[in-house]
């Protein structure tokens, strides 16, 4: 079965540091800039639901056809980890949120890092796209 997931970080600014086309459908140019844009229009969305709730795993944020916008977001820093899918598996998705959470924490912890700037270690898309099978 194919399944449709483009993974993308936000930093608190609304900048996209990192992004990963995770699905196992084939990958199209069109279909990768329709999942930015719809990312990108859930942002307000989550900026009006981040402060609304506690929770940090806001589910399914959006809908466009198809497909669902679920986000994470982080406590402190408001770096939001957001997911366009088209499965059903919240707690699939919700640990994979929780181990890339992690993951994110290790490249802040690194004091070459500058916060807010793209990720570009090839591990850490490693760990993100190993995770998205595992999970997704």
């Amino acid at each position: 079965m194919t399944s449709t997931a483009c993974f993308v970080i936000v930093s608190r600014n609304d900048i996209p540091i990192y992004e990963a086309e995770v699905g196992t459908a084939p990958k199209k140019e069109e279909a990768a800039h329709e999942h930015q844009f719809i990312l990108h229009a859930a942002l307000d969305i989550v900026q009006d639901l981040a402060w609304t709730t506690s929770a940090m795993f806001l589910k399914s944020v959006d809908r466009f056809n198809d497909l669902v916008v679920s986000v994470y977001v982080t406590a402190a820093i408001h770096t939001r980890l957001m997911l366009l899918h088209d499965s059903r598996n919240d707690d699939g998705i919700k640990s994979f949120f929780q181990e890339v959470h992690e993951l994110y924490i290790k490249i802040l912890q690194n004091p070459l890092y500058l916060p807010g700037s793209c990720i570009k270690s090839p591990h850490f898309d490693t760990k993100v796209r190993a995770l998205a099978r595992k999970y997704l």
